[in-house]
């Protein structure tokens, strides 16, 4: 049995790491609240952009009337022989099992493609480094491929501060090669939020461009029972609400732009304008990703933490139970060893 000054000193110990712990689950805390306010903040964006191209898909021509094949490059549908897959990891660990979900889920779809070739863009470093010690790194203006599966792009630090100018420079180069013929589909691999209680590791297919407003999930993973009730308790005890802002009012206003009968008058083309527009569609996909998947971060990290520091606490009550029990021992040692000395005498 350890000593009474060795048991201190583990809870002396234990007592520090839950002051770290109790503190970086408030830090979470607050950025999540700022991480959930710019999620909903660019909601109304990406909304009224989908409403206006459901608009423009009724008065534009989206089809080719001779070869029935799409007038837009992003529309287009081929056989998936070329994949880019873009997988959305956090920058930093001590989350609990956030960044190992994405990743093994990046794993199942990776053991799912049979002899198709895939590219992969790695955002977050955790991610990176994963992917790094399993695939080789492709050569920059290199015909030959680095494999059958390769990385061939790695962001680090977006996720920090994620800024529109940002995430438009990455999906730019995604949608120019998905045009130009070098892909024939751009999956996106990240962890959706909408609330505590309402998130899902989601597998989404964002190229070609399926029907506007509608999302093609390849795969879906919610959380468990476990996972839920452990988000519950964190979020109450760190005051952060456990249900989203209710927006069905909102949606429903702005979703009567996309289906009003009113023609609209544009002041370009609206074949033209629909063109221009797709692009930016899907820029706004891989933003809403990016800052859900932050959102989702701080959650699992609060949860994570939140946990760490009732496990120091049980392993606080534990030691001092264990300590009181050995110096209860050895005071009763001391008062036998004098009985029995004055029953000597």
């Amino acid at each position: 049995m350890a000593s009474i000054l060795d048991l201190k000193r583990r809870i002396r110990s234990v007592k520090n790491t839950r002051q770290i712990t109790r503190a970086m689950k408030m830090v979470s805390a607050a950025r999540l609240r700022r991480a959930q306010e710019r999620a909903l903040a660019a909601r109304p964006y990406a909304q009224m952009l989908t409403n206006v191209l459901k608009s423009l898909v009724s008065r534009a021509e989206t089809m080719d009337e001779d070869t029935g094949k799409p007038l837009h490059p992003l529309l287009a549908r081929r056989e998936e022989k070329r994949i880019l897959l873009i997988v959305v990891t956090g920058d930093r660990g001590l989350a609990g099992a956030f960044n190992a979900n994405i990743l093994k889920s990046a794993m199942r779809f990776l053991g799912g493609i049979g002899d198709k070739t895939v590219d992969i863009e790695a955002i977050g470093r955790k991610g990176r480094d994963f992917l790094r010690r399993r695939y080789q790194v492709a050569k920059p203006d290199s015909a030959t491929r680095a494999g059958n599966i390769q990385i061939t792009a790695e962001h680090i630090g977006v996720l920090n501060k994620v800024t529109f100018e940002d995430v438009q420079e990455i999906a730019e180069k995604i949608i120019q090669r998905y045009a130009d013929e070098q892909v024939d589909a751009v999956y996106l691999i990240f962890n959706e939020f909408k609330s505590m209680i309402a998130q899902r590791l989601v597998v989404e297919r964002i190229l070609p461009v399926p029907e506007i407003g509608e999302r093609d999930i390849a795969q879906a993973e919610e959380l468990s029972q476990e996972e839920r009730k452990r988000a519950i308790e964190a979020a109450k005890e760190a005051g952060v609400g456990v249900h989203g802002r209710d927006t069905t009012e909102i949606d429903k206003k702005a979703a009567q732009f996309g289906t009003s009968q009113v023609d609209y008058i544009y002041e370009q083309p609206p074949n033209e304008l629909f063109a221009s527009l797709l692009p930016k569609y899907v820029t706004a996909q891989i933003f809403r990703s990016m800052l859900e998947s932050v959102a989702a971060e701080h959650a699992a990290r609060m949860t994570a933490m939140d946990s760490a520091t009732r496990n120091a606490g049980e392993m606080i009550d534990s030691y001092t139970l264990v300590m009181n029990r050995a110096r209860q021992a050895a005071i009763t040692k001391e008062i036998i060893e004098i009985v029995s000395g004055a029953a000597a005498l």
